[in-house]
């Protein structure tokens, strides 16, 4: 099947199992996920969407997310909208049907952390621990709906959309910095240092663009504000006792101007009359936000910028191992409160500043954690061949730093695996952290990729092969302590008496009439002794309350 063909029939497989073209508000993706705006979330049949084989996973949040991957998302989104067109064309009326109960959920299911199963129930697979996954899922979401994570959500959807020009600007910078260190095509290295810091030079335009966009208001004139940010002639001006210099602020000093612009937009849209509105309001939208943003913003996010800088240096130097076990240990934890989205400024603030971020890296670590207590979850559970299944789909995710799949359909619903798997994550951590504090800094010259996606974006203080062999490092401890904190520590009898079951149906017995054949073969047929467990039988007792 021809590339487009098999990333169609993906779009096709996808769109009746979300309910259909009548049922998609929107479509957006990022790095990883097709992220669906839907009328009606009971319509999506889930279960199928998971079996579907170009999809690693589903997130339920404020959109709907389906995991495909970096790169796939990106050529199955435009089939997708394609075929969403195309239904709706040939049924402009259809509409969704209305919700009956709200999203299904699994009836009687709690976490394993603290779940108690009827007696002589059927042993847990790896759907009914999906399951679970959700429901954690539609907790946290349900526990996310504060109005300052709703905020940080949209922080970080003026963020999402420009990652794929961070990636591919990171990834011609470190080519460059490659062959400027090995001295070869010197002709060339100009132009593509051009070529990957032309999108930094004007980042600040497009954050101000996205920020009207996401806030309410007109997005040109969100970014014709900030663009007055990176404008060189703003080195002619002094504010507060200091001449500016373009550039100044960044990123923040962008999203801040746009965010006044759209405020100052909304004013004038409530005031100015309807006949002069077109010509009065954008005028007043970009020249009370321009000249506040001059002779204000620019100087106070510049303040901020370096603050952040100098912070993130300090922090790593001076508690450089200890910092990093925490922020390696408890980023999942951030990610299942939704705090996690207050980083995405911070990383490109730093980018913008010092041509990396040497957070990510660090964090990057969790994700490792993930992979290694999965793997022993994987040795622990070794007749329960549906949850085992479920870890070989989704390892190869994971060690591209795709961490969904395994987390809320195998250590978070598990409990006590989740927590191994952030101690693995923290050992990671801690250990890039400890270079960074012996001045060996680790940094990633983009957002967005994790695990071993992350590799092709590293740079730091030393040479290429000393950021690379120490990111290795770090990967290779998460690993291996997030394997050895889970196999060792990451169940209970109780949890291995729930799980460590098979999950194939049951041989029938034979009927006592057909008996006859087996007692007496024919002549030359050996005689077959009945299957015996190695393991021994699996517990018929009922199941007891499993604590993490």
């Amino acid at each position: 099947m021809a590339p487009d063909d098999k990333n169609r029939a993906t779009a096709a497989a996808i769109l009746p199992l979300v309910g259909g073209a009548a049922n998609v508000g929107s479509v957006v993706h990022c790095m990883t996920r097709l992220r669906l705006g839907l009328h009606d979330r009971t319509l999506v049949d889930e279960d199928a969407l998971k079996a579907l084989p170009a999809v690693m996973g589903v997130v339920d949040d404020d959109t709907y997310q389906i995991v495909l991957g970096p790169g796939t998302v990106a050529r199955v989104t435009p089939e997708f909208e394609k075929l969403v067109e195309e239904e709706r064309a040939a049924a402009p009326a259809a509409t969704p049907a209305p919700a009956v109960d709200g999203r299904a959920t699994a009836a009687g299911t709690e976490t394993a952390a603290g779940s108690e199963t009827a007696a002589g129930s059927a042993p847990v697979s790896a759907e009914e621990l999906a399951a679970q996954g959700a429901e954690i899922r539609a907790a946290r979401k349900a526990k996310n709906a504060t109005p300052f994570k709703l905020f940080l959500r949209k922080i970080a959807n003026i963020f999402v959309p420009l990652i794929p020009a961070l990636i591919g600007c990171g990834i011609i910078a470190g080519l460059n910095g490659l062959l400027i260190n090995l001295e070869w095509l010197p002709a060339v290295t100009p132009a593509l240092a051009a070529i990957a810091s032309g999108f930094m030079a004007l980042i600040a335009v497009f954050v101000g663009y996205n920020t009207a966009k996401e806030f309410g208001g007109t997005p040109i004139l969100g970014g014709a504000v900030a663009a007055i940010i990176v404008y060189a002639g703003v080195a002619n001006i002094d504010a507060f006792g200091q001449t500016l210099s373009p550039g100044q602020g960044g990123v923040l000093g962008a999203l801040a101007a746009a965010a006044l612009a759209v405020y100052v937009e909304k004013w004038c849209r409530r005031w100015v009359p309807e006949a002069l509105d077109v010509l009065v309001t954008p005028t007043l939208t970009v020249l009370i936000s321009g000249l506040v943003t001059i002779f204000g913003l620019m100087f106070v996010a510049g303040e901020v910028s370096s603050g952040i800088g100098t912070f993130a240096d300090w922090l790593l130097s001076h508690g450089g191992a200890g910092a990093g076990l925490l922020l390696g240990g408890f980023f999942l934890p951030l990610v299942m409160l939704g705090l996690h989205q207050a980083l995405i400024p911070i990383h490109t603030t730093l980018i913008e500043g010092q041509g990396y971020t040497v957070l990510l890296p660090i964090l990057a670590m969790a994700g490792a954690g993930q992979v290694g207590a999965a793997v022993a979850v994987y040795l622990r559970l070794p007749r329960n061949e549906s949850i085992r299944r479920t870890i070989k789909s989704s390892l190869p995710a994971g060690l591209l730093g795709v961490g969904e799949p395994l987390i809320y359909g195998v250590s978070l619903p598990l409990g006590r695996p989740f927590i191994t798997a952030c101690v693995g994550g923290a050992f990671g951590g801690g250990f890039v952290g400890l270079f960074n504090q012996l001045g060996d800094a680790v940094g990633s010259t983009a957002i967005g990729p994790s695990g071993w996606a992350l590799f092709p974006l590293l740079d730091g203080s030393k040479g290429l092969g000393t950021t690379v062999a120490i990111y290795a490092g770090g990967l290779i401890v998460g690993y291996v302590v997030g394997f050895a904190a889970t196999y060792f520590f990451g169940f209970s009898k109780d949890l291995l008496a729930e799980f460590n079951v098979s999950q194939e149906p049951a041989a029938t017995p034979v009927p006592a009439t057909a008996t006859a054949a087996t007692a007496a073969p024919t002549a030359g047929t050996p005689a077959t002794a009945p299957a015996v467990d190695p393991e021994g039988p699996a517990p018929t007792e009922p199941k007891k309350p499993v604590g993490v």
